[in-house]
Parts: structure tokens; sequence; C-alpha cells
């Protein structure tokens, strides 16, 4: 691999500011991967996309199934009854409830998000970006809708729901802006932090992703959704065995997704790290003759 003959600045021109003429540039010799080196770089990033493709549209897919589910039972009700039919279209009872102003299930209660969650926003400590730029590290931080740094230690850990809290707080149709977070991390005081109460972490991410709340929304130039209108807000929760028998399918589904993103995210890294020191022949692929 060619190096460079001379530096830049010596090919300078000028008495007060330094400039570089055409044809020193086209004269000018860099490092640069042969064909067939180019061709085997080529291939190993193609082959880490199509895997972080490829785990993309499974947890896609994984998502789907999941609210597919959770539509067809619990707002659609038309979970299995006894016999394994559809409840509603099989002549399941149905009462109707003044709260909501509609039928529900025979049996099903009404509750506050404050009645089945447990709420962690005292716990959460902003850190500014000068802060975070001295203690970079492994741990995500967290902000209203993503993760924005990785510093040197956490707060949380375990499996959390995130809810952002102003900002972008809903969707283009009404519905809560969520991140379903697990791990060692940190977060800011832009997302309100939750933990099932009665009920799993995923049956709380469900309800609330399937929920409109622009009617909670305050705040004309920054939309927020403070914590009082968000605890009460009311959601349908059916029976404990239904629960246990929807726990059951979503859990196995959660783990996938877990795995698919985990190392979804591995490669990227990977990926990134591996792309500038290939294109720079810091490392070499090797290329086998034939």
């Amino acid at each position: 691999m060619p190096h460079s003959s001379f530096l830049i600045i010596g090919g300078e021109t000028g008495s007060v500011f330094g400039s570089i003429n055409s044809e020193q540039i086209k004269n000018l010799e860099l490092p640069f991967p042969s064909d067939s080196e180019q061709q085997a770089i080529a291939r190993i990033l193609s082959s880490l996309d199509d895997k972080i493709e490829l785990n993309q549209r499974m947890n896609k897919t994984l998502e789907a199934i999941a609210q597919a589910i959770f539509k067809h039972w619990f707002v659609d009700f038309e979970f299995p009854n006894e016999e394994g039919k559809p409840y509603k279209s099989s002549g399941g009872e149905m009462v109707y409830n003044e709260e909501l102003g509609k039928e529900i299930p025979k049996g099903w209660k009404v509750k506050t998000l404050k009645d089945i969650s447990y709420n962690f926003d005292s716990k959460r400590i902003p850190l500014s970006s000068r802060e975070r730029q001295k203690r970079q590290g492994i741990y995500p931080y967290y902000g209203a809708t993503s993760i924005m740094d990785y510093i040197d230690d956490y707060i949380f850990d375990g499996t959390y729901i995130l809810v952002a809290e102003d900002g972008s707080v809903i969707d283009e149709k009404g519905y809560p802006v969520l991140q379903y977070v697990w791990g060692k991390f940190w977060v800011n005081n832009h997302a309100h932090i939750l933990k099932g109460k009665g009920i799993s972490n995923e049956f709380l991410y469900m309800l609330l992703k399937n929920k409109n709340i622009q009617h909670i929304v305050t705040g004309a130039v920054q939309p927020k959704i403070n914590q009082t209108n968000m605890n009460s807000l009311k959601f349908v929760i059916p029976s404990n065995y239904l629960l246990k028998s929807f726990d059951d399918i979503i859990t196995s589904l959660s783990k996938k997704y877990m795995v698919n993103k985990e190392e979804k995210d591995e490669l990227i890294q990977i990926r990134d790290t591996l792309l500038p020191k290939l294109m720079s022949g810091e490392l070499r692929v090797k290329v086998e003759v034939k």
C-alpha cells in the first residue's frame, strides 16, 4: 500500500495564507487498498449490515405479533374463552362501565396508571453535556426519546418503561413515545420511569402503547406530560388468569427481542469500529491469491 510522498503542509504556497494548487492535489499520493482488498472489506461490512438489518426486521415482526395479540385480546375483547373461542363474538357477557362510557367484559376492572405502576421519577439525575463528556463510559444515558450518551455509571438496573415527559411526547396519532429498556442505565429528567405493579412490565408497555393520551398533554410551545395527569389515565384490567396467559406469550417474545437487540447493537459497534481501521490500513484483510 503506497504512502503519501510528502505532507500537505509541505506543498503550501503563498506568503500569508497557505494554499495548494490543483496540480499538487493531482499528484498527491494517498493510502488506498488494492481492488481485491477493497472487495474483501466490502464483503465484511456487507455481511455485518445484512445481519444488523435481519435483526431489525425480526424485532419488527416480534413487535407486530405482540401488538396483534394484545389488540385482539384486550381491545377487541376476543381473548379465548373457556372453550378456546373468541370471547366477544362467541356471546361473552359484556357490561357497561360508566367511567369509560363503554362496555367491557364482565369481571374486568378499571384502574388508573397509579394503581398499576411504580414510579421512579424521584431517582432521576440529569447531567449536562459537559458533565457527560467528562464521564464517558459504557452505560446508556437516556433522554425523553432515545439514548443520548454513554457514561461511566448507572442509576437503574433491570427492566423499565420510559415515557417521554417533555418535547416529543406523543406520535402523530396521539400515542405516547415509549422506551422499553433493560440492563444498567442512567436517565435524565425528561422521561418518566415506570415498572408494573400487579402486572408485568410487558403488559404495562402494551397498555400504554395502545392508549391515546393526547388529552393529557399540556404546553403550547413545549409539550409536556406531567406526573399527575399521567397517573390519572384509566385502563381496563382483565382477570389474573388472562394476564398470566398473555404474559406466558409476551415473555417469550420479549426474550427473543432482547437477544436480537443486544446482538444488533454489538454488531453496529463492531462495524463502526472496523470501518475506519480497515479504510486507513490500520487493519488489513488477508486476500487469498488464486
